[in-house]
């Protein structure tokens, strides 16, 4: 008998450590970090279209934003951004199937517009970099050599400008403590002139929920152009179960 009970306190015990070892191996999951997709521009650089998806950290279910930008007015064009969200309880859809009912929404005006000139990633700061977001710098690459890139250096540079919550209300008030509630400014230099390409000031959009905090994440433009570029920048409003990331493009050179 005494023996049989050591073998089931040895038993209870592995049990343990397998759980342990399995909670240990499964990343946390607070909030949710939404995955971009870059789609493209038309021929001109007049238009961008990206596609923001993930998995929504209240229901599961999968949700796909596909933005269309118009560059120039630096605004969403007509019907975007297309959303699709898996409208079943039990996250019955897949991630594929999503992103594929989104793209249909927004197909006709991605063939309106002609957007399907590819976007070439200038610098990109991945989830598991330790780079500091509040500053990104690059150069453009040359079409000869090994990452042969020319002289000029560029670099844009993030500012978090703090927002009084008050002013919106319920919106945001409920959520958030005062000094939390963030907008930003983000600048850009070619080395020489500095230039200003957003500030924030006033009310901040509804479309960005209540954001708590702003990182820089890319640069791209058009394959084979050099016009056309956009700053990529993460934005992190509050969630169900904490900061969400979404993204934000800020036109660079129609503001130059």
């Amino acid at each position: 008998m005494r023996r049989n009970a050591v073998l089931r306190d040895l038993a209870r015990r592995a049990a343990s450590l397998v759980a342990l070892s399995l909670v240990m191996l499964v990343p946390a999951s607070a909030a949710e970090r939404a995955l971009i997709n870059f789609i493209g521009y038309d021929a001109d650089a007049t238009y961008l279209a990206f596609e923001e998806f993930g998995q929504n950290d209240g229901t599961g279910g999968y949700y796909d934003h596909i933005f269309v930008i118009d560059l120039a007015k630096d605004t969403w064009v007509k019907g975007a951004p297309f959303d699709f969200s898996d409208p079943s309880a039990d996250g019955a859809m897949s991630l594929a199937m999503v992103r594929a009912k989104a793209m249909a929404l927004a197909a006709p005006t991605l063939k309106k517009l002609k957007i399907d000139t590819p976007a070439q990633v200038l610098v990109l700061i991945g989830d598991g970099s330790l780079a500091d977001r509040s500053m990104i710098t690059w150069q453009t690459p040359n079409c000869c050599g090994v990452d042969s890139t020319e002289d000029t250096k560029f670099a844009l540079t993030l500012t978090e400008l703090p927002v009084a919550k008050d002013d919106y209300g319920d919106d945001c008030a409920a959520y958030v403590e005062e000094g939390q509630l963030m907008g930003f400014n983000l600048s850009y230099t070619d080395g020489t002139d500095k230039e200003e390409l957003h500030s924030d000031g006033g009310l901040l959009p509804k479309s960005r929920g209540c954001p708590l905090g702003y990182g820089l994440y890319a640069v791209i433009a058009p394959f084979n152009a050099k016009g056309g570029r956009v700053a990529i920048l993460e934005s992190w409003p509050f969630g169900f179960e904490g900061p969400d990331r979404r993204f934000i493009a800020v036109p660079i050179d129609g503001h130059i």
